[in-house]
């Protein structure tokens, strides 16, 4: 027989060695989490000196996020009918500004063009009740019919139309005048 399967060689070779490779088995992997441990908890916390504790520190950290950004409307109160562009900005340009979905972009007069000769009542109709891939009103249910025709008329005179701005009704412009005296 042959002894060519006695021939297994390591690299550990005497006793010192082999009580090295034991320690390091133990010393390296605690070491590792130790470190990692560390970096874990090194967050920067707020020490003597600093103003976390101030009041006014205190109090934004606990202060309601909803009140941030926001301004309550009273639901009993007059409808303040808005500007054309600020209903085209709200509701309009997500599509009038790109021309997605085939919508006609915003100064684009060629594409308008069309739209504009169907005269004011189609086109403020279109936009009142939907057309193709439009929903009705813009897809915004709570703006007002003048708010839509306002709309209209600031996209179509943009794009070259003359359309003029919509009357509005008595209800409606009692919450006008207060728009404008609020301004």
């Amino acid at each position: 027989m042959s002894d060519a399967h006695d021939e297994h060689e390591s690299a550990i070779k005497t006793p010192k060695q082999l009580i090295v490779a034991v320690l390091a088995g133990f010393i390296v992997p605690i070491i590792i989490i130790a470190l990692l441990v560390k970096y874990v908890a090194s967050d920067t916390k707020a020490g003597a000196g600093s103003n976390s504790q101030a009041p006014e520190a205190v109090a934004a950290r606990i202060s309601p996020v909803a009140n941030e950004g926001f301004t309550f409307v009273d639901a009993n109160g007059p409808k303040v009918l808005q500007t054309g562009e600020a209903v085209y900005k709200a509701a309009c340009a997500a599509c009038h500004g790109t021309g997605a979905a085939g919508a006609p972009k915003f100064g684009d007069a060629g594409a308008w063009g069309p739209r504009i000769a169907q005269g004011y009542d189609t086109v403020v109709k279109h936009a009142l009740e939907g057309l193709r891939g439009m929903p009705a009103k813009g897809g915004n249910p709570d703006l007002d019919n003048v708010e839509v025709a306002r709309a209209v008329v600031h996209m179509a005179n943009a794009s070259g139309g003359k359309f003029k701005e919509p009357e509005v009704k008595a209800s409606a412009s009692a919450s006008a005048s207060t728009e404008a005296s609020a301004k």
